[in-house]
């Protein structure tokens, strides 16, 4: 069996205008998700007065119903094709950022972050595993390694996650609300552009009925140990948005912190992501990525629990969050491309839409379990290192899994 390739330069063979465009998606949904996001925690704590575990499990809720239910829209995706499901979603999520500007009890504040997560369940999927399906026609074609192109389009991602904050954080000094109005004028931009542009129908991609239900998805031993990996690395990036902000708040008394963490997040993936996908693919397998990265993301946590006890407050409290940062996203490089290179070797024919969304659907549920917890861990006053420590040990436990996952990426299948 063959190891996924190297990230090199792509030989010459320029992207294709629909991968173009799938790539400068996912840079615009960021810019519109991340400058609302980061600052939802310390709104729901400080301006609505939620109790900690409570904004754990907003934000659990939210993670659930994007992740959660990406199984759905990628089967939709399957089954109706991207255009329509792509479209739907966008309108989902300006409805979504309308409503929780003005929500102002916690029913409200459920809702519409329901509703952000169920917009991103219907588009993010289906453009997924189109720029897979895409990266896989373009390497058989000889135009280099699949894991360049979703690489790549990891980059336009971070790209937006780091133009969102600082977009969020300069609305910021209006209000709440404000930051989430422009966020729903990014996406009815992404919507308006969409409906020009993205092709009504994408050669060699049939719409197929769902068959033989998830029977086979979930007795796939390599899929589901990839779920596992995949799945606590979710979990442990997901403290950026809770963890992360309680966190920057004890030691500099403020949020001010937060956008430039994200910043330097987003600025390491901008500038380093197609090198280190480069030096994985050369120097280690699939599994040994996988597990490389865990290692790296649970390092992080430790860093901020060996530094924790001794009360810092300042500058010097800033560090152990800024080693956390690099470390994570350090991880996050390592472990992403990998993940959703493997997926169409993985998937059934025409069913790569599918496997997309149960990916993330399983990665989902794990956030919603673990952010409530956290949350409550963050809430009761424990000794200092303990949740931080707890936080460390949830991607090292994920790494026997991933170490024993079975064979590594085959022949090229599984397009649909």
């Amino acid at each position: 069996m063959s190891t996924l390739p190297a990230a090199a330069p792509a030989g010459g063979t320029r992207l294709s205008p629909l991968l173009r465009l799938l790539i400068l998606t996912q840079l615009a949904f960021n810019i519109g998700f991340f400058a609302v996001l980061p600052f939802l925690a310390e709104h729901l704590g400080t301006a609505l007065g939620m109790a900690g575990w409570l904004v754990g499990v907003v934000l659990g809720l939210r993670t659930f119903s994007q992740q959660g239910l990406f199984v759905v829209g990628g089967a939709l995706a399957d089954r109706y094709g991207v255009r329509p499901v792509v479209l739907t979603g966008c309108a989902l999520r300006v409805a979504g950022f309308v409503w929780l500007g003005y929500a102002g009890h916690t029913w409200s504040v459920i809702g519409s972050v329901l509703l952000i997560g169920f917009a991103a369940a219907l588009f993010s999927p289906a453009v997924e595993s189109e720029v897979a399906r895409q990266a896989v026609l373009r390497e058989e074609a000889g135009g280099g390694p699949r894991a360049r192109v979703l690489a790549l389009f990891g980059v336009a991602g971070q790209a937006g996650a780091f133009l969102g904050p600082l977009l969020g954080a300069l609305l910021l000094t209006a209000e709440f609300r404000t930051v989430c109005l422009a966020g729903a004028g990014v996406f009815m931009a992404v919507l308006a552009g969409h409906a020009a542009l993205l092709p009504r129908h994408i050669p060699g991609r049939e719409p197929v009925r769902v068959r033989g239900g998830l029977g086979p998805l979930l007795r796939n031993g390599r899929f589901l140990a990839l779920c596992c990996g995949y799945g606590a690395q979710l979990l442990a990036y997901n403290q950026l948005y809770l963890a992360l902000p309680a966190e920057a708040e004890r030691a500099a008394g403020s949020q001010a912190p937060v956008a430039w963490l994200f910043a330097l997040s987003s600025l390491l993936v901008v500038t380093a992501q197609l090198p280190v996908t480069r030096w994985a693919g050369h120097r280690l397998t699939p599994r040994r990525s996988l597990a490389a990265g865990l290692l790296l993301t649970g390092a992080g946590f430790a860093a901020v629990a060996a530094a924790r006890p001794a009360g810092w407050t300042g500058t010097a409290a800033l560090a152990p969050l800024a080693a956390l940062v690099v470390l994570l996203t350090l991880g996050q490089m390592l472990v992403a491309p990998v993940a959703r290179a493997w997926l169409p070797d993985l998937a059934e024919p025409g069913r790569l839409g599918l496997y997309t969304g149960a990916l993330s659907s399983v990665s989902g549920l794990l956030v919603l379990l673990g952010s409530t917890a956290s949350g409550a861990l963050l809430d009761r006053g424990l000794p200092p290192a303990v949740p931080w420590a707890v936080l460390a040990a949830v991607p090292a436990l994920a790494v026997p899994a991933v170490l024993v996952l079975p064979g590594e990426p085959g022949p090229r299948k599984g397009r649909g």
